[in-house]
């Protein structure tokens, strides 16, 4: 019997990639001088892939991604007001108001009543902390957890920590690499609820998913009946 259920955070419980795609829309503009949009995301889209590992998850990585690139591109003629307008859009991703995700607040409200709740994600600390608690979904939750990666090393840790039976840990996420696969493979549950746009960096092959069994609802409103079903 599942008896917690863990949340990804950006666009399973709040929209994000909405901001992404619309800051490199904006950064492409600045840099539109010396090459198109193409041009330029793919690049960015390389060296952001590139500095995870340095950066990790979240804005600021994806700002000093931004500034690198620009530096590349620009075959470092990138001047210093156009560093600082790169700057400003980092600040304007971090002070945009938060989206919940239609059905949430509901389905967070339901289901606090009967399971325990939390919050795995990955990110920056600062961000998804101040994001969490400007979505007004905090207080149904009863852990957050901020991860530098989600593989089943990381959730075998998470449910120790937290002292959660495999068999009774249920994660939903609208990442199949990092939310579905590796849940399956600590032996827990996973239940995936696709997003509008997917991550580059999040797409998995169909000859991953073979063999692997998962819930898949299209809305979080599904989620109670879904979990009926077990």
């Amino acid at each position: 019997m599942i008896k917690t259920i863990a949340f990804d955070a950006d666009d399973t419980l709040w929209h994000t990639e909405r901001i992404f795609i619309n800051t490199k829309e904006k950064y492409a503009a600045l840099l539109a001088d010396y090459h198109d949009y193409v041009y330029i995301e793919r690049h960015l889209d390389a060296t952001e892939t590139k500095n995870i590992q340095h950066f990790g998850y979240g804005v600021k990585g994806f700002t000093l991604s931004m500034i690198e690139t620009a530096c590349e591109l620009t075959e470092g003629r990138i001047t210093g007001d156009k560093i600082k307008q790169i700057i400003a859009l980092a600040k304007e991703m971090l002070a945009a108001p938060i989206d919940v995700l239609e059905g949430v607040r509901e389905t967070i409200v339901e289901l606090s009543k009967n399971y325990r709740l939390m919050v795995i994600t990955k990110g920056d600390l600062l961000d998804q902390e101040t994001k969490l608690a400007r979505s007004g979904l905090g207080d149904y939750f009863d852990a957050f957890e901020i991860v530098p990666r989600k593989d089943a090393k990381i959730y075998k840790y998470v449910m120790r920590r937290h002292e959660i039976a495999p068999e009774e840990f249920l994660m939903v996420g609208n990442s199949l690499r990092s939310d579905i696969l590796p849940v399956i493979e600590a032996g827990a549950k996973a239940v995936f609820v696709p997003y509008e746009t997917e991550w580059f960096h999040e797409r998995v092959s169909d000859e991953e998913l073979v063999g692997n069994h998962f819930g898949r609802i299209e809305t979080m409103l599904e989620l109670p009946a879904w979990l009926k079903t077990l």
